[in-house]
């Protein structure tokens, strides 16, 4: 199939059209090219949003093989997350995804799009139908939801990491300089060859720990879990809340609190994606205890809360398979790995 790229840029001014026009492009699903619409989408109809990233490509959460997938003609807009209201108060916040038809530059003037007399006024879709369409089967034991998360993998084709063309796609959109996506590719393949090159594997290894630090001021990211098997990692109740100032503990710090899988009480610390952040001061943007389960679409409910950090999440620059990825996860964190920072007096 080819492959289609938005004609909007990261950085352009856009308006999210009416509710009328963009319910005229679904399908029965509710979906356009596989991607559904969500009732938590019409809120932003006729606002005025700046292109955040040109969404060419994402990665698998829904089949958990976490690599690339490549999408048409797709945008992410800023300060565009879902709230969850029409699937049961899901509190991952995940980044929209708009395609091309459903915004317009916000310069053009607003213009009702006709819808053709031969659709039968019973089968063009409607907001009712948008919020049936979040539910799936009839299990009455739990509720089984439907999402753009939980949708991705079929509204998406595999992308192969090697696959040049992505990366000239996040220069040209505007979603990457140059020469930060130079630097990860280069970074990228350096891990990768660790372990493979036939001769001189410790040169190589200290040429690529070297080459870190040159690059960006530190090493590749990793950890040794330091709770013994058998033992239960510990835990901290900080009581957090909103808006509140916290300080990342240190990687070594956090590793005394995992076990060998990189866990602590079940929840996992990527090293490659939050190490990064180590050392850090954040502002806590909420507590989490009820996410969609996306390979299964349904409800989790956490026996323990975990913590969400503004401007905290993802940036796909350490794992391979889905290098520049737009998306935007939040990571989750431990209360254990954070640190309060007192407010200042007045």
């Amino acid at each position: 199939m080819p492959w289609t790229l938005s004609k909007f840029r990261a950085g352009d001014l856009v308006e999210v059209k009416g509710r009328e026009e963009i319910l005229a492009t679904l399908d029965e699903r509710g979906c356009l090219d596989g991607l559904p619409f969500m009732p938590e989408m019409l809120a932003f109809c006729g606002k005025q949003l700046v292109v955040e990233a040109v969404a060419h490509k994402t990665c698998d959460t829904g089949r958990q093989t976490y690599k690339g997938r490549r999408l048409n003609d797709t945008v992410h807009l800023s300060a565009s997350r879902c709230d969850g209201s029409a699937h049961g108060g899901c509190q991952a916040e995940c980044l929209l995804f708009w395609k091309s038809a459903w915004v317009k530059p916000a310069s053009q003037k607003r213009q009702a799009l006709p819808v053709p007399l031969s659709v039968p006024p019973e089968t063009m879709y409607t907001p009712e139908k948008l919020e049936r369409a979040t539910r799936l089967g009839d299990s009455t034991d739990q509720v089984v939801y439907s999402c753009q998360a939980t949708q991705m993998y079929d509204a998406t084709e595999p992308l192969a990491w090697w696959d040049l063309r992505q990366y000239f796609f996040d220069v040209i959109t505007g979603n990457r300089t140059l020469g930060h996506t130079l630097r990860v590719t280069f970074l990228a393949s350096l891990r990768a060859m660790v372990g493979r090159v036939p001769f001189g594997y410790r040169a190589f290894k200290t040429f690529t720990e070297a080459m870190h630090k040159v690059l960006i001021g530190r090493g590749p990211p990793r950890h040794n879990g330091q709770v013994p098997d058998g033992q239960r990692t510990p835990a901290t109740n900080l009581g957090l809340r909103p808006g509140e100032l916290v300080q990342i503990r240190s990687l070594r710090e956090i590793e005394q609190t995992l076990n060998r899988h990189s866990r602590n009480r079940g929840l996992e610390f990527d090293p490659n994606e939050m190490g990064p952040y180590c050392g850090r001061n954040a502002t806590v943007r909420k507590t989490v205890t009820r996410i969609i389960e996306e390979p299964t679409g349904k409800m989790l409910q956490m026996k323990e809360a975990c913590v969400v950090l503004d401007e905290v999440y993802c940036r796909s620059e350490y794992s391979r398979c889905r290098l520049n990825c737009p998306r935007k996860i939040f990571s989750y964190w431990r209360e254990a790995w954070l640190e309060r920072i007192p407010a200042a007096p007045e």
